[in-house]
């Protein structure tokens, strides 16, 4: 933005220079994208292994992990599932368990 207010760079068309932006600044918003998803998955109507299997889909690329991931995780399971697993002798670490 500094080199277009200063003149030093000059785009012919528009497009040029979304293109540029896209290059410099796309990633993060690709990563912004997955994280808006994945806050957004509930398992709803689904079966647990279908729940599992979106879940999965939309955790590549979105920066989670560890323990964040496990509670987005917990935070998507329907209801009932949710207590029963928090109501385990020995509560779930990890997703796979």
């Amino acid at each position: 933005m500094e080199d277009l207010e200063s003149e030093e760079v000059e785009y012919k068309l528009a497009g040029e220079f979304l293109l540029e932006l896209k290059k410099k600044f796309g990633e993060g918003d690709k990563e912004l994208v997955k994280v808006a998803e994945l806050r957004k998955i509930e398992q709803g109507k689904r079966t647990i292994e279908e729940f599992v299997q979106k879940f999965w889909r939309a955790v590549r690329d979105s920066g989670y992990e560890g323990r964040a991931l496990v509670e987005e995780f917990k935070r998507g399971m329907n209801e009932t599932i949710r207590k029963k697993l928090m109501e385990a002798e020995r509560p779930s670490t990890s997703i796979e368990q």
